[in-house]
């Protein structure tokens, strides 16, 4: 069966959306490695990709529809929960199910910090990686503090400072699965969900 995920990101143009897509395709191949790749489409903003996601499961009935947003603050409760209350007031569509919603905890940058090892052979020369949040959590990380400290770690290096496009992305490619898991619970829930989906076809 196939497998779509909506993801927040890529902006507004259609070229860096297709940044974003082959990069979180780049990442997504070595979670469902031995099963089917999942088509990847790039929203946008939340909302964007809230709407994609609703209409993709009157559309697409057949497949499996996957909603991946940035929680944009610390999660407490179940995904659903989350993305219902204030301030997003996301309504669940009846067909949803639990594990159809996840979440990356604040934000995508949490996910690139799981793996210093990646950032310093991406940045090489003049990266500070001893500069870098400390919590082995990375959901516990304020996303107020994400793209400061990712800014502050590379502004030495030849390629200046952190830019969510020009370097998130590529960074996304980089970084290893495993290392995520085991800094963000919801990371874990996601690519287990990945997993389990992407072998079933």
């Amino acid at each position: 069966m196939r497998v779509r995920v909506y993801v927040e990101g890529g902006g507004d143009a259609e070229s860096t959306k297709s940044i974003c897509r082959e990069a979180f395709r780049s990442l997504f191949e070595k979670i469902s490695k031995g099963g089917d790749t999942p088509s990847v489409i790039a929203s946008g903003g939340r909302l964007k990709a809230f709407k994609n996601f609703c209409d993709a499961l009157r559309d697409h009935e057949e497949e499996v529809i996957l909603l991946l947003v940035d929680s944009e603050r610390p999660v407490k409760t179940a995904p659903w929960a989350h993305l219902g209350a204030k301030p997003d007031k996301w309504v669940k569509p009846a067909s949803a199910t639990a594990d159809q919603a996840h979440l990356m905890v604040q934000s995508m940058e949490a996910w690139l910090l799981a793996d210093k090892d990646a950032l310093a052979n991406y940045y090489r020369q003049g990266f500070l990686a001893k500069s870098l949040p400390k919590n082995p959590n990375v959901e516990g990380i304020p996303k107020a503090d994400l793209v400061p400290a990712l800014e502050h770690a590379s502004k030495n290096t030849q390629k200046l400072r952190y830019h969510k496009t020009g370097h998130g992305f590529a960074l996304l490619r980089l970084i290893d699965p495993a290392k995520v898991r085991r800094a963000s619970i919801h990371a874990d829930r996601f690519f287990t969900v990945l997993e389990e989906q992407t072998r079933r076809g």
